[in-house]
């Protein structure tokens, strides 16, 4: 789950307790902002609340749950889209997360990262692909800034890997301007990204639309994997 805009105060026992799931999430210091979690039926070994950099910790954006060589991991990344500066944060943020997901590939551990990546990385991945080419989240730096996770880092798009050709499908935002949602003109920005071994386990993908909870979809995986 991401940009739960929630503190731990906010919680009631339902949400942190839920029958039979762990809970762990990742809060901002800002209130009413960002924020990501994590709700599974094992309980992990270990767990790590943002990844090592003070100015985007305090913004609730990482929480990894670590199971064995496993590490699951919640991500709600920088939207640039608010204003100049925002973007300017963002591109700090894919400059100090980059290393952060190199290191970790490096270790061994096979990697799920589950979240709203705010980048559109192909023309296929949103609707009106030629009218966004010079606004956030579809910008020449963002996407390249995907590709090279995937082609060179060696991190796999689990989505495009099982569903390749899937075009108006695949969106799982939508603005909430116009009839954006009604006239499917929507984003590709929610992903799974995962380290190659657990990747080719990976056997069917969805964007959950039977009901409507925010402006973005559920992306489902399903990974024959056992812990």
């Amino acid at each position: 789950m991401q940009e739960l805009k929630a503190q731990r105060d906010d919680l009631e026992d339902a949400i942190l307790n839920p029958d039979g799931m762990h809970a762990y999430f990742h809060h901002a210091e800002k209130k009413g902002y960002s924020g990501c979690g994590i709700y599974t039926p094992h309980k992990p070994d270990e767990v790590l609340y943002g990844y090592g950099n003070e100015e985007f910790d305090a913004e609730g954006r990482y929480v990894e749950a670590r199971f064995k060589g496993l590490s699951v991991i919640s991500v709600y990344m920088p939207s640039g889209s608010s204003s100049p500066e925002r973007q300017e944060a963002k591109y700090r943020y894919l400059d100090s997360f980059l290393p952060h997901l190199i290191a970790l590939k490096k270790s061994g551990r096979e990697i799920v990262l589950c979240g709203d990546v705010n980048i559109a990385h192909q023309e296929i991945d949103l609707k009106n692909w030629k009218g966004n080419l010079k606004n956030s989240g579809f910008l020449p730096e963002e996407r390249a800034w995907l590709t090279n996770l995937f082609s060179k880092v060696g991190y796999v798009d689990v989505y495009r890997q099982l569903e390749p050709e899937a075009t108006e499908t695949c969106y799982t935002w939508w603005s909430n301007r116009g009839q954006a949602y009604a006239k499917n003109v929507g984003w590709r920005i929610d992903y799974h990204i995962s380290t190659p071994g657990i990747a080719q386990s990976a056997k069917k993908t969805a964007v959950y639309k039977d009901e409507k909870f925010s402006d973005h979809a559920p992306l489902t995986v399903d990974y024959d994997w056992k812990i």
